[in-house]
């Protein structure tokens, strides 16, 4: 199934968690005077138009990323992220929204590598342009991120972060991010790992929650951003969360300063909140 697309979605609240917690591990594993690479299992198209194309239909964007883009008031950590948005849009105006792979470019020492994985024909063209002049630093193919993984762990300087961020357009992706998590900790234990998942009021979410502890890495870290009450037909995405394996030490008191503040200026109803959890040694 490639109906899947990220632009329908971009810098909505779900990438404002997303991408803000991975500039964190990428300036964890960065403060390190040691190389490391980047891998996404599902890299989308780099770079997003907000101002048209598939972005305009719900404007999503509207009640994330430009809720916070003239604020005065950011924890450090969102303005971090902020200000990689704002380099995209250096006259000030809020009309594109980076991926995953951008932030990872901008974020990184540019000596580091990224290994880039998409399956959608169409975004990997655009992920191609977004990328044409990036050189050798940057290696892009277009695959299935969850069988190719493998191909790239353990990569060489033995310290990574690994992005799966699928669309789970196929139920089957359920299971599909349990197999390579365990497959991937088999291959190279001490990765970072960070996975996105959708907060839905659906029986396979439940169940990778459950499963997600006991895969065996040092620690794991749960965190999820409610923006809305679920809806009562029980249809629609109410929140998302992102479940890291092997992650900083410093990470939950960072989480624990800007989940409340997040919580506070992407709520769409009263009923918003936010879940930290932690297991294992830190």
């Amino acid at each position: 199934m490639l109906s899947y697309r990220h632009a329908f979605h971009a810098g909505n609240h779900a990438d404002v968690l997303k991408h803000l917690i991975q500039i964190e591990l990428l300036n964890y594993l960065g403060q390190k005077d040691k190389p490391y690479w980047y891998i996404d299992t599902h890299a989308g198209a780099g770079a997003y138009s907000l101002v048209e194309g598939y972005a305009t239909q719900n404007a999503e964007y509207r009640s994330g990323i430009a809720r916070l883009w003239q604020r005065t008031d950011l924890p450090v950590a969102v303005q971090n992220y902020r200000d990689v948005v704002a380099k995209l849009n250096p006259d000030g105006m809020l009309k594109l929204y980076p991926g995953s792979p951008w932030f990872a470019a901008e974020v990184m020492p540019a000596t580091d590598k990224l290994r880039l994985f998409e399956l959608h024909p169409s975004d990997y063209q655009l992920l191609g342009a977004t990328f044409a002049h990036a050189g050798r630093r940057i290696q892009l193919q277009q695959s299935n991120g969850f069988a190719a993984l493998k191909s790239v762990l353990p990569p060489p300087p033995r310290r990574a972060l690994i992005l799966i961020d699928p669309p789970y357009e196929d139920k089957r992706d359920y299971q599909h991010v349990l197999t390579a998590l365990q497959d991937g900790l088999k291959r190279f234990a001490t990765g970072i790992y960070a996975l996105w998942y959708p907060c839905l009021q659906r029986p396979e979410v439940a169940e990778l929650l459950k499963k997600l502890p006991g895969l065996g890495a040092k620690n794991w870290l749960r965190v999820e951003l409610h923006v809305q009450t679920p809806s009562r037909d029980g249809f629609g995405m109410h929140g998302s969360g992102l479940f890291i394996l092997n992650a900083p030490w410093t990470l939950p008191a960072t989480l624990q300063e800007v989940m409340p503040y997040l919580c506070q200026h992407l709520a769409q109803d009263d009923k918003a909140r936010f879940v930290l959890s932690s297991g294992g040694d830190f």
